[in-house]
């Protein structure tokens, strides 16, 4: 009898397992397979070139075959140079005692030759206004504390300008200068992206003055260099009535409306931004993470932009899209932002991945980029809260799932999954009765790629998924093919869980340091070893835990 009782604890010990089949038919192609991760952005321009800012970029940069693009807030914002919290300048505008124009390309150049020499492109954002250029230059500094309102932070370098001909001629020397330096072939590759977020506090004018600035920016741009990208909006979510409102009226302003700079109608549009964001929160003694708003998002700028005709095949980047708002929140101040240090981001950030294609695919929209809001920060502690890539230099688990993204390519594949939530029920509800059990398949001449993640809103414990992975559709002459098989979980490609494991040093030392850095790269599950197909099908078993993505690469020669 006791031995029975004890048996009947034991089994309920054991986390529960539930059995998925993924099928990939790697010889059905669904459509390209294009870099949308390949994107990232953060508000604080000088970090760019610290130490810990640098080996970032680098590994931002080594994580993909494409190009990598980096957008950062405050290119033209005035000020030393000195970086901050939700702060940077660079001083590129200035005027002297008669009210003629200083320009200083200096800390720019310092900027975006760290992107350059690193191995990634700029996708240029074209803010914030100048303190001389300001239509209400005073105050103008702002303060970021992380723990407090900061109601005060939206102030002089949000304001129109006092002119927008010096506007617009700040614009195009900046462009006339990048030619200079980097040459046409270069900068024709970069994308140029007039202001951020002007349907919030970033801009303190009306959506017509709005139409007016980005109209001069254009047409500097264009002046400048003919064949140069230049877009916009980057509005918040759609969801929201108040942007989904100023989307419209700048899509219709730039098939229509007259031009503020040319006086001609419409104005030069070469690719489409908004802003796509979740909504977590604190759900009793958890975080619920809110992928159903992100989702909408998406989905409500996609059908916006397909209302215009003329504008339905041109790229949309989202320029920023994350499971929330602030990246200089720190999570010891707003709970609901503990996602941000463990295996809980990467997980959400494959299940977007895939979602956005899909909902790309379902609009018949030109999906070009998912950019992800999240750096580092200087000075500050070791996995401080803040929504971040690294901390102190040690890459925190979602860098790891773009390492994946990075190692897929060519063609996506068809994927069947007995675990997957629909795309309508993320879009309605998020993933919250039963974990998202799916994956995302890619071809390309050599290699199958396979993201399988384990997926719920809910950060709580919960069923690890027993997985049979099929793959069919692969050449019948290759009768082995090698399994390489990438893990992050809380075990694998998790700095976070080794550095609490230490009991959470505040200052490392160089043997934890290394430890450190040594678990936060992108890990195997096991040794690489060939299998056997069979007819062009290959099957694979694993085992795969609650918050958790896997990376299955079959390649033959």
């Amino acid at each position: 009898m006791r031995l029975a009782v004890l048996f009947f604890i034991l089994a309920a010990a054991v986390p529960a397992q539930r059995s998925v089949n993924i099928q990939v038919d790697a010889a059905n192609s669904i459509g390209p397979y294009k870099p949308i991760y390949a994107y990232f952005g953060y508000d604080e321009p000088n970090y760019t070139y610290t130490q810990n800012g640098k080996k970032l970029i680098g590994e931002l940069a080594a994580l993909s075959k494409p190009p990598v693009y980096i957008r950062t807030h405050f290119m033209l914002a005035t000020g030393d140079g000195t970086p901050g919290l939700k702060w940077g300048s660079t001083n590129a505008y200035t005027e002297d005692s008669a009210g003629k124009p200083v320009y200083d390309w200096t800390i720019i150049d310092r900027i975006l030759n760290t992107y350059l020499e690193a191995g990634a492109k700029p996708f240029v954002e074209i803010g914030f206004m100048p303190q001389a250029l300001s239509s209400k230059p005073d105050p103008y500094h702002p303060t970021w504390i992380a723990e407090a309102k900061n109601d005060q932070y939206n102030i002089g370098w949000t304001y129109p300008p006092k002119d927008y001909e010096k506007w617009g001629a700040l614009v195009h020397e900046w462009v006339k200068h990048a030619v200079e330096k980097w040459g046409k072939t270069e900068v024709e590759s970069w994308y140029w992206e007039v202001w951020n977020e002007p349907d919030i506090g970033y801009w303190h004018g009306t959506p017509e003055e709005y139409d007016q600035l980005y109209d001069y920016a254009a047409a500097g741009v264009k002046r400048a260099l003919p064949s140069a990208k230049v877009g916009g909006p980057a509005t918040t979510g759609p969801t929201g009535a108040r942007a989904a409102k100023f989307l419209q009226q700048f899509l219709e302003h730039c098939t229509s409306g007259k031009n503020f700079a040319t006086g001609s109608t419409g104005a030069p549009l070469d690719f489409i931004t908004y802003h796509a964001k979740g909504r977590p929160e604190n759900v009793g003694s958890h975080i619920r993470m809110g992928i159903a708003k992100e989702t909408e998002d998406v989905r409500r700028g996609f059908e916006i932009v397909h209302s215009f005709p003329s504008l339905k095949d041109l790229p949309i980047v989202l320029s920023e899209a994350d499971p929330e708002g602030c990246a200089a929140c720190s999570s010891r101040v707003y709970p609901q932002n503990a996602y941000r240090n463990g295996t809980l981001y990467p997980a959400y950030t494959a299940v977007m991945l895939k979602t956005i294609f899909d909902l790309a695919d379902h609009a018949h929209t030109n999906i070009a980029g998912m950019l992800t809001w999240a750096f580092e920060f200087e000075d500050q502690p070791y996995f401080d809260g803040f929504r971040t890539l690294a901390t102190n230099g040690i890459d925190k688990p979602v860098l790891n799932v773009f390492r994946m993204a990075g190692l897929m390519g060519g063609e996506r594949v068809g994927v069947e999954s007995s675990g997957h939530v629909p795309l309508q029920t993320i879009a309605s509800q998020g993933v919250r009765e039963t974990s998202d059990i799916d994956a995302l398949a890619t071809r390309s001449e050599h290699d199958v790629a396979v993201l399988v993640w384990n997926y719920q809103d809910d950060d709580v414990s919960g069923e690890t998924a027993g997985v049979k992975l099929a793959v069919a559709g692969l050449p019948k002459e290759a009768s082995r093919v090698l399994l390489r098989h990438y893990r992050i979980d809380q075990t694998h490609s998790d700095a976070y869980s080794v550095w609490k494991q230490m009991g959470s040093p505040a200052k490392p030392d160089a043997a934890e340091y290394a430890k450190l850095e040594a678990a936060a790269g992108l890990d195997l599950l096991e040794p690489p070893r060939w299998i056997d197909t069979h007819d062009g099908a290959a099957e694979i078993k694993f085992t795969l835990p609650l918050q958790a993505v896997s990376l299955v690469e079959l390649s033959w020669p």
